[in-house]
């Protein structure tokens, strides 16, 4: 090529690229050995062509100068980019680093911190990528670069404030910051890829590399693991896109972080951290194991260090969600126990699972002073008991349960499944946990609800749970329970109860005797008044029963009494307890072949007048008779002698009332009293009546009221089961007219008896047999002294057997 076509070339290029041209006349040359010093183009650097002339830029000149790497920077023949920190970023390095401008020329790795702000290629700003991962000229670590949604790039931590400023060997980008080529928490998660992809790709798209890069702070990544996030994923019903282009992703992030360094070693048991999303604690539970965990998520890896930091490795994504937990933390004056019990059992982890949906039914501060008072324990003592645990979570569900759904006996199995719990909801809006009521319902949390409760339940077997336990024979009753809202009372783990449970087949003969059927009695407005009469107040053991004795059960409006016979069978009133000692954790369970009623009864009339009818009440009790008398499904005529009549009849038989209760036919002369069905005064006529001794008694009218020769001294005292005629003589029976065998002269065995009857001495004579309620069961013939009762339901039967002018009486028991 000649000179002038050499000029025509430069004229052609020169505006085009002008290092490019200046190279390629260099290279012309050269190609001709030709040395030329080209002197009409100036060539530029970044260092004395921008470093050297920023008045900005006078510390990172003196640093370059201090470590020597001018002429790297001036290399006309290199492709440069240099992020330059500003005088300023300098002054801020000074602070961080406890240190001067001096110190800073001073460090022994000046040098590779500058050289880790270089890069041996030219990137122009709107060229780089989010994430974009760099080498710069010292190796030891990658820039990470962000390019934010606003436009504004980021070398680490550090910002450029004016990019893209040329020189003929590459770029500079202003940065706020000094970057140092420290291992920081990214390179953590960096260097497993094969773990944290997920989370590395998510703080690049929530462009969270920044916080994360700077090296002056000093951190705690909780780090979820891939497969913790497919895991968050599958339980929130999202895809990874759908995370990553959530509003809420930085958030979510910066919730796993917190600006201190925390070893797994110094973690505390309940400890609440702030992290850097500050909307909500990350709640920390230090196991007795020695397992950590960070709301639900456990720490599988602890304590990899970085510089600027430390990462955990979770199983699990935490959420800034409002939990069940925050609930009770909130309000601290009235859950401060509650919280304290749920740190020390290590439920926070269960509870505060963002991906569950929970039911908690939360006692107060003042419930747990009353618990641990029912106890007699401390509050130390509970939160050392190995059943610790089992309390609480017998205190939630594993899913969300509005009050206003709840319906009324609903049964439900907590988290904590040895035990059902009891739902009341009463007629008037009140909901009852078992014993315990919500005072206030429905406060919401992102993973479930709080029930507010005025009261600890407990995991206990109560006297509900024995019922339950044999629906298939108290179906009715807990029905009944049910219907009467009287779970809570039943229910109360502090208390100790007795319950006389009728069977169903009780429940049935109830129907029977009063003509109504199920649905009537279950709309009985005295329904609950009735149920309570079965209870006691404490717990009474069968053998600890004493014939004749007289306990108050809940509904007080009348006494129970009871009878222990020779053969330590049980009465309640008319009821036999046909299996004893049932027992519940808040009391005993006899269960009962019929149903009590809260009745006032020809018992009771005595019973309120014991100046007058104590000897008499003594002789009822002493024949095992209150068991007869107490029967609401009967009705009697009773002639009751008072106390003087029978001390008259003592002085008569030359003994005392000791000598008269000890009589042989005592059961035979109290019968000859009573009547069966109930006789008013204005309803008696002369002549005989037959008792239930099975003789006949004679009336006359006049001149006054005699029955044989006692006079009627008040009459016509009235009772549910009968009427009582007060008279001023004992009766005593015509043992030369009808007769009646005692009970144990009649000779029945086996009884108790499952399959048959026998009776000593009798063959063809007619028999009835009737129940409780004083309905013929059963009538025929003796045969060879047997009767076949298997078809008699289980219950207390009296067997009549007719003879000509006699009739024999006898009690027995069908098992």
């Amino acid at each position: 090529m000649s000179l002038g076509k050499f000029k025509i070339y430069i004229n052609m290029k020169i505006k085009s690229n002008k290092q490019s041209i200046l190279k390629s006349i260099k290279n012309y040359f050269l190609t001709f050995g030709l040395l030329i010093t080209f002197n009409s183009v100036a060539q530029t650097n970044v260092y004395d062509d921008i470093i050297a002339k920023s008045p900005d830029h006078t510390y990172l000149k003196a640093a370059i100068d201090q470590a020597g790497l001018q002429g790297a920077l001036r290399n006309q023949s290199a492709n440069l980019t240099v992020f330059a920190p500003t005088d300023a970023a300098f002054i801020n390095l000074t602070t961080e680093l406890n240190t001067t401008i001096a110190g800073i020329l001073a460090l022994p790795n000046l040098s590779d911190i500058l050289t880790y702000h270089v890069l041996g290629i030219t990137v122009p700003s709107d060229s780089i990528k989010n994430g974009q991962l760099v080498t710069p000229l010292n190796n030891a670590n990658t820039l990470k670069l962000t390019k934010t949604s606003t436009g504004s790039v980021y070398i680490n931590q550090a910002m450029v404030t004016t990019a893209n400023i040329s020189a003929d060997n590459g770029l500079v980008h202003v940065l706020d910051g000094v970057v140092l080529p420290n291992k920081t928490v990214v390179d953590v998660a960096l260097g497993d890829m094969t773990n944290f992809s997920t989370l590395v790709t998510a703080v690049i798209k929530a462009e969270l590399l920044p916080a994360l890069t700077n090296p002056f702070t000093k951190l705690t990544v909780f780090a979820p693991t891939n497969t913790a996030f497919n895991n968050a994923l599958s339980s929130l019903g999202i895809s990874a896109n759908d995370l990553l282009n959530s509003p809420d992703l930085s958030d979510i992030l910066t919730y796993h972080v917190l600006g201190t360094s925390v070893l797994s070693d110094s973690i505390k048991n309940g400890q609440l951290v702030t992290p850097l999303n500050n909307e909500n604690t990350l709640k920390l539970t230090k196991a007795s194991t020695g397992s950590v965990y960070v709301n639900q998520a456990m720490v599988t890896t602890a304590n990899i260090s970085a510089d600027n930091g430390l990462v955990h490795v979770l199983d699990g994504v935490v959420l800034p969600n409002k939990t069940v937990v925050d609930v009770a933390l909130g309000d601290m004056t009235n859950f401060s126990t509650l919280v304290t019990a749920v740190i020390k059992a290590e439920l926070l982890p269960a509870l505060t699972n963002p991906f569950t949906k929970l039911t908690v039914f939360a006692p107060t501060n003042t419930a747990f002073n009353n618990a641990l008072s029912s106890l007699g324990i401390s509050a130390n003592d509970l939160l050392n008991s190995p059943d610790l645990s089992d309390i609480l979570t017998y205190h939630v569900l594993g899913t969300s349960v509005l009050s206003d759904s709840i319906k009324n006996g609903q049964l439900v199995t907590p988290l904590n499944n040895a035990n059902t719990l009891k739902l009341t909801k009463t007629t008037n809006g009140s909901v009852y946990v078992n014993q315990a009521m919500v005072t206030t319902a429905n406060i919401s949390a992102d993973n479930g609800l709080v029930h507010v409760l005025d009261g600890v339940v407990l995991p206990n077997k109560t006297v509900v749970d024995v019922a339950l336990g044999s629906i298939n024979s108290f179906s009715t009753l807990v029905t009944a329970v049910i219907k009467a809202e009287l779970l809570p009372a039943l229910t109360n783990p502090y208390s100790k109860l007795t319950v006389f449970a009728p069977t169903n087949a009780g429940f049935n003969a109830l129907y029977a005797g009063l003509d109504i059927d199920s649905t009537e009695l279950m709309n009985l407005p005295e329904l609950k008044e009735i149920l309570l009469y079965h209870v006691l107040n404490s717990s009474v053991l069968s053998d600890s029963i004493k014939n004749g004795q007289i306990v108050t059960p809940i509904n007080d409006e009348n006494t129970l009494k009871l009878t222990k016979t020779k053969n330590n069978i049980v009465y309640v009133n008319q009821a036999m307890v046909m299996l004893a000692n049932l027992s519940a954790d808040n009391g005993l369970v006899h269960v009962l072949d019929g149903v009590l009623l809260p009745v006032e009864t020809v018992v009771d009339v005595a019973l309120s007048n014991m100046n007058n009818f104590s000897t008499l009440v003594n002789a009822v009790v002493k024949t095992e008779l209150l068991s007869t008398l107490s029967n609401p499904f009967k009705l009697y005529t009773v002639f009751a002698p008072t106390n003087t009549a029978f001390n008259n009849l003592a002085s008569s038989l030359n003994t005392n009332i000791d000598g008269i209760l000890a009589l042989p036919n005592l059961e035979d002369v109290l019968l000859y009293h009573v009547l069966e069905g109930e006789v008013l005064s204005n309803e008696l006529t002369n002549g005989d009546a037959l008792t239930l001794n099975g003789k006949n008694v004679r009336v006359s009218l006049s001149p006054s009221v005699k029955i044989n020769d006692a006079d009627v001294t008040t009459a016509d005292l009235g009772s549910d089961n009968g009427v009582v005629h007060i008279i001023n003589k004992v009766l005593v029976p015509n043992t030369s007219n009808v007769s009646k065998t005692e009970f144990g002269s009649v000779n029945l065995y086996p009884n108790p008896s499952q399959n048959t009857i026998n009776i000593n001495g009798f063959n063809n004579e007619n028999f009835e047999i009737v129940n409780i309620y004083g309905s013929v069961v059963l009538k025929g013939n003796v045969s060879n002294g047997v009767i076949d009762i298997n078809e008699l339901p289980a219950g207390n039967y009296q067997i009549k057997i007719i003879n000509n002018n006699t009739m024999m009486i006898g009690n027995f028991v069908k098992i």
